[in-house]
């Protein structure tokens, strides 16, 4: 068994998705099992560099996770032959920017999502990736959630039979930050700065329809600025100038509908911050992060419609928990292996740039939409 290196340029990890789940949960973690098995029996090493602007912040984060290398110049670190992959989880409206960079310099790159916040852009990217011949990808990390999991095998199964519809609730009560400090940054309610519940979460359900439910014919979307006044991290009060809500309606080929409710306005009264309830004709079944519950058609009730009565009937009892028959990965970490393999073992991974421009599209048809209220039709990813 030999170590095999790999060196990672990791750009925005002072974030908290940055930190949490790219840095200590996903290349940290791997690095905690003494590295990836690979076929052959050696273990891949990953060896991050972070980068960031803030000196203070990206040395106190290294220090404080064991990690000996850090810089404020990304010019230098790209030069290093050393490194060869380059990860960005900073701000969208710098990605394009940056990634471009990294793949000038010969770098292989892969990226949170969006990657970018206008569909031109996007595909820009991604060409410029593939003609560089880089390895790339995008992370849609809610493909590897045990919830989800869970459901595309009930799915994939035929449990459900053929799929009618779906709803997908997705939110939770992000605080104004005036009495008590937000759980999200203040960015995420400035268009101007790239924020937006469309922008962040639209590029997520598309790619969760596609790979879930079918492929996607056509969208109506509303978006909404509920709270129109907030508090930034400094305390200081703002005007909300991003939609923090959004309700959606998608047409598939297949002829399901998918109904999308997004908002950082909602308080939450459901299984979990994010719940996928799809209808079949042969059963149902509900999904969260980690748990899928399922009602077969020969276990669905019987209810009858009395408003003059209480209802008797509780609806929960009648759901059978899909239980879990191995250990699940981290999602983020599932998909940051699969790329791993991917740059050192050129083996398949389908979730690349060119992937992710269809969350863009998406989300841009989504605004479309709202802007000239009414359906919009989705066409086909240009090649």
């Amino acid at each position: 068994m030999m170590e095999r290196r790999i060196g990672i340029i990791m750009h925005g990890v002072t974030g908290r998705m940055g930190m949490n789940q790219h840095l200590i949960r996903s290349i940290l973690a791997i690095r905690e099992e003494k590295g990836m098995l690979l076929p052959n029996g050696d273990r891949l090493m990953p060896d991050p560099i972070l980068v960031g602007r803030n000196a203070e912040k990206i040395e106190f984060l290294a220090k404080e996770h064991g990690i000996t290398r850090w810089t404020t110049d990304l010019d230098k670190a790209l030069a290093n032959p050393d490194d060869t992959i380059f990860f960005d989880a900073g701000s969208t409206q710098m990605r394009a920017e940056l990634l471009k960079k990294a793949i000038a310099a010969g770098k292989h790159v892969y990226c949170e999502k969006p990657i970018a916040d206008d569909l031109e852009v996007a595909l820009d990217l991604a060409k410029t990736a593939e003609a560089a011949g880089v390895k790339n990808g995008a992370v849609q990390d809610k493909l590897w959630l045990p919830g989800l999991l869970k459901l595309k095998q009930a799915i994939d199964n035929g449990a459900l039979g053929r799929i009618l519809d779906v709803r997908i609730d997705f939110g939770y009560w992000v605080f104004e930050g005036d009495w008590t400090p937000a759980q999200r940054p203040s960015w995420n309610y400035r268009k101007e700065d790239g924020g937006g519940v469309i922008l962040d979460m639209m590029c997520h359900w598309r790619y969760v329809i596609d790979n879930l439910f079918g492929d996607v014919s056509s969208v109506v979307c509303r978006g909404a600025i509920h709270i129109p006044e907030r508090w930034d991290e400094n305390g200081e009060r703002y005007d909300a100038t991003a939609d923090d809500a959004a309700y959606a309606i998608v047409e598939l080929k297949n002829g399901a509908i998918v109904q999308i409710a997004s908002s950082w306005c909602t308080r939450v009264r459901r299984d979990d911050l994010v719940t996928f309830h799809v209808n079949g004709t042969h059963g149902s079944a509900v999904a969260g992060l980690t748990d899928c519950r399922i009602q077969p058609r020969e276990t669905t009730p019987k209810p009858v419609w009395n408003p003059d009565e209480k209802q008797t009937m509780n609806f929960f009892d009648d759901w059978q928990l899909i239980p879990e028959r191995e250990p699940f990965n981290n999602a983020f970490k599932a998909q940051w292996e699969l790329f791993l393999k991917h740059v050192v073992l050129d083996t398949p991974f389908r979730w690349t740039l060119r992937e992710a421009c269809k969350g863009v599209q998406f989300a841009e048809l989504a605004l479309k939409s709202w802007d000239e209220k009414r359906f919009v039709d989705v066409p086909e990813m240009e090649k």
